[in-house]
């Protein structure tokens, strides 16, 4: 059988927050969906969105995507979707108990790390992470400028 599917839909990035991996040390990764309306889907289908100054909080039985900023969608009516207000994530019991325990317990934050389309829902990959300090940054650019001397010289 040619050009079978081996099932998975496909994942197409749409918001990728790359200011996290610098500013943090990445620790466990979730999937999560979001509640999201019809005129924000389609304003994030076109990659109106900025997840630069979001985080997740949770609060009482559920975590919240605060501070994503999508823009309006430009052909909705006046009933559009304000830009920044604040969306529920959709998680499992045991995935925020981890949550909960790792920012209370160890110290971390719940920050967003890329916003992607799959199949035809839109997932939120958020991470348990820890603030780097300067010097972890520092570090992390002379490893990386290693990599990339010692990738020049096998060429």
């Amino acid at each position: 059988m040619s050009g079978a599917s081996t099932g998975a839909p496909p994942i197409r990035v749409l918001i990728d927050n790359r200011r996290v991996r610098h500013e943090y040390t990445l620790h466990d990764t979730f999937e999560a969906g979001l509640v999201l309306l019809g005129s924000e889907v389609k304003s994030l289908r076109q990659g109106n969105g900025n997840l630069s100054e979001a985080y997740v909080r949770i609060e009482g039985d559920g975590a919240w995507l605060v501070g994503c900023h999508i823009s309006p969608y430009a052909e909705a009516n006046r009933e559009n979707h304000e830009p920044t207000r604040r969306r529920r994530l959709l998680l499992h019991r045991h995935e925020l108990l981890k949550l909960d325990r790792g920012v209370k317990q160890k110290g971390m934050t719940i920050v967003p790390v890329k916003l992607y389309l799959k199949g035809s829902r839109i997932k939120l990959e958020i991470a348990l992470a820890k603030g780097k300090q300067h010097q972890d940054r520092r570090q992390d650019l002379k490893a990386r400028d290693a990599r990339r001397d010692m990738e020049r010289a096998r060429r």
